[in-house]
């Protein structure tokens, strides 16, 4: 018999049991993701001969895709397939990506890529929104919920970003895309045996249709996204073409999202879904700067790092894509345990606050990576210590940020309006991941020589830049965030 939601609501003690049948499932496909974000710049430079600023722009251009297909699944998810049919059929797609370009990375590269945007968007949405409705709106076990799953992410993660380059620069580039095939398969079978466990949660919402009209949208879903695979392909290998398809989907979210709001018509519940935006707003601004570390900081940890990293020696790529992941697993309980305990004095930072401190540690990470320059040798090689210090500090203020952040918008939203605004949150990560790889571009086109000393030199201004930018950001949030208060009402 089918668990009812009020059963799986009711759960005794600090997590439901569907919470870790989702966690893994996550954390297969974010080893799939951040095994291949990690190494997209680095083979598209070192197998595809793209310049390094040629390289940031494609990195961006596909990972603002990624996004941005988010913000369309999640809104698929919510009026047509539900999301267990959603993630199921993201998943497939993702796995045909990864082995097509598996067979031939060279030659199928852009059209596996295509497959795992696709993939992506059905996939990525649906399983933060299941986490989302196995609580009561009013549970305060949510954050800690949340906080769980991210962790669950980033244990994949942390598997794929080590592995995949491994693979790829020491083995082959056919095993590494392979292996994220394996590991989607493997994510794919785990929710499938457990699905039931999660009762009526992400059922279709046509249930009440007819299944032959059901059965017709469905499939109208189905055939409009994989139609869609030829366009992507050619908007991602012409970076120009992605910024006006880009640039034309913001414009129509922001529309729809002001439609909805229009349509609540209650004034309490306007104020907070308008609060919900300033979040996404500081979230795109967020990503914007974090999101270097798959495509600039790839390239400058090819180029300008040493591979000596507390008297071991460990590939400079691997600690770029795997160190971060691996600081949010430490940290992501004691920061979570230091909340508790400034809770309990009553002066933990409200929710705003603790985002404007996330952009001061951002931006005094991305001064220790200009830093970097200091510990240079003659030949521009610098400290692979020093690299990941900064790693260690841009992974707290991400964690001041990145779990609360899915978790804010779940409370400031009407239930209705999940899919959209869960939708909105990745979008605003889409326009991060463009402009990230628009920066990118910059910093490595500001370099006018061809030895590495000079490549140091313009990445490590250009982290300078950056480090700025954040500071800014920072103090602005905190300014206004008196304000935004108010708008939240009894949300915190």
């Amino acid at each position: 018999m089918e668990l009812t939601l009020e059963q799986i609501q009711n759960f005794k003690g600090k997590y439901p049991k569907q919470l870790w049948s989702l966690f893994t499932v996550e954390m297969w496909e974010r080893f799939c993701f951040y095994g291949m974000r990690g190494v997209l710049t680095y083979f598209m430079v070192d197998q595809l001969l793209l310049k390094d600023g040629v390289a940031n722009l494609q990195y961006g251009a596909i990972q603002a895709f990624v996004y941005a297909f988010t913000f369309i699944g999640g809104i698929f998810a919510d009026k047509v397939l539900g999301f267990k049919k959603s993630l199921f059929f993201g998943g497939m797609v993702m796995i045909l990506g990864n082995l097509l370009i598996a067979i031939a990375p060279k030659e199928l590269f852009y059209y596996g890529i295509a497959f795992s945007i696709i993939g992506t968007g059905f996939f990525k949405p649906n399983v933060s929104s299941m986490v989302g409705e196995l609580y009561h709106e009013d549970d305060p076990r949510r954050d800690a919920g949340y906080g769980m799953f991210y962790a669950g992410i980033n244990v994949g993660g942390f598997l794929g970003g080590i592995l995949c380059i491994y693979l790829g620069k020491y083995y082959s580039w056919q095993l590494c895309f392979l292996s994220s095939a394996i590991v989607m398969v493997l994510g794919l079978l785990t929710f499938l045996f457990t699905k039931s466990k999660l009762g009526p949660i992400g059922n279709s919402p046509l249930n009440h249709l007819s299944k032959s009209k059901r059965l017709t949208k469905e499939i109208l879903v189905y055939a409009l996204s994989l139609l869609s695979i030829p366009l992507i392909f050619i908007m991602v290998k012409n970076t120009d073409y992605t910024d006006y398809f880009m640039y034309t989907i913001g414009i129509i979210a922001i529309a729809y999202f002001l439609y909805e709001v229009f349509r609540i018509g209650e004034l309490s519940a306007q104020k907070k879904i308008v609060a919900a935006f300033v979040f996404i707003f500081f979230y795109f601004l967020f990503n914007a700067i974090y999101e270097q570390s798959g495509g600039s900081l790839s390239l400058f940890a090819k180029y300008n790092l040493n591979d000596k990293l507390l008297g071991l020696t460990i590939d400079p790529n691997a600690v770029n894509n795997s160190s971060n992941t691996l600081f949010v697993i430490v940290l992501s309980p004691l920061i979570g345990l230091l909340w508790v305990w400034l809770a309990k004095r009553k002066i933990e930072p409200n929710t705003l606050i603790k985002f404007g401190i996330g952009f001061l540690f951002l931006s005094a990470s991305f001064y220790i990576f200009y830093y970097t320059k200091f510990f240079a040798d003659s030949l521009g090689k610098t400290s692979l210590g020093i690299f990941t210090l900064a790693y260690l500090v841009t992974t707290i203020g991400e964690l001041c940020l990145g779990p609360i952040g899915m978790s804010i918008i779940t409370k400031l939203s009407p239930k209705r309006l999940f899919g959209m605004m869960m939708g909105l949150w990745f979008l605003a990560s889409a326009f991060g991941q463009l402009a990230a790889g628009k920066l990118g571009a910059e910093i490595s086109e500001s370099n006018t020589g061809s030895d590495l000393m000079s490549k140091l030199q313009s990445y490590t201004d250009g982290y300078y830049q950056l480090a700025i930018y954040a500071l800014i950001a920072g103090l602005v949030l905190i300014l206004i965030s008196p304000l935004v208060k108010k708008l939240m009402q009894e949300v915190h």
